[in-house]
């Protein structure tokens, strides 16, 4: 047709002289089927993607390429195949946006010849091996067995600290011993046990240590003053053997 793309509205084709073609520039969606990929670290998978575009200029559509639909998502499934295969396997679970946006660039700058501007790409699905998806599963598990064992540790080095802190500060004050040992009576009061508690004040406990301490230093003067008594008594016989 003379003076290249027309409409919408109303327009006059002349019979056997002008031929024309329908161009919709309606966004269209392409479904890539699943494609079978070899990842940079060898690993193979399966991935599929939809890719959004429309024609952006009818005239280069149709005079340019034979069919610029078809072109494009035979360029999309080779596009997907080459971009996953220079990736490694970690780098295509966790950074599928910076894929997709690299696909996109690619797709618009090789389609604009064609009149087709490529709006977006996204990553659908990326399948993994069974037993792959079971190693990474052990993995996974191994890891986070590992951080709480970690955490358990820390916690009973800050506990031990803690406990190391009151020690020495209960220590220093016989008034806070004394409130701990009641504390510790209430405690056991209200527990639903056989056990019957006598309370016995703190000083007389005190009273008995040092008993018990004094009576040990007397028994050791004792052992101390027998043995003396033992020398002496063989130095003397040894002089009467004399």
């Amino acid at each position: 047709m003379q003076g290249g793309a027309k409409g919408p509205g109303i327009f006059f084709i002349m019979p056997c002289i002008d031929s024309y073609a329908r161009v919709d520039l309606r966004t269209r969606t392409y479904d890539i089927p699943p494609q079978e990929v070899l990842t940079k670290d060898s690993v193979t998978v399966s991935v599929d993607a939809v890719v959004y575009y429309r024609v952006s200029n009818a005239t280069v559509s149709i005079a340019n390429v034979e069919n610029a639909h078809h072109s494009t998502r035979l360029l999309a499934q080779t596009t997907l195949r080459n971009t996953m295969g220079t990736r490694h396997l970690h780098e295509i679970l966790s950074e599928r946006v910076s894929i997709s946006g690299t696909m996109q660039l690619q797709l618009d700058e090789a389609t604009d010849a064609w009149g087709i501007k490529v709006e977006r790409v996204e990553i659908k699905d990326v399948r993994l091996p069974v037993q792959l998806q079971r190693a990474m599963a052990a993995e996974a598990e191994a890891a986070r067995e590992a951080r709480a064992k970690v955490i358990a540790a820390e916690g009973e080095q800050k506990a031990s600290r803690a406990l190391r802190e009151a020690s020495e500060v209960i220590g220093a004050s016989p008034a806070a011993l004394q409130l701990r040992y009641l504390q510790t009576l209430s405690a056991i009061s209200a527990e639903k046990n056989s056990t019957i508690v006598f309370p016995m004040p703190i000083d007389l406990i005190t009273y008995f240590l040092k008993s018990n301490d004094a009576a040990t230093q007397q028994l050791a003067e004792a052992a101390v003053a027998a043995m003396d008594a033992t020398d002496k008594q063989r130095l003397t016989e040894t002089e009467k053997t004399s």
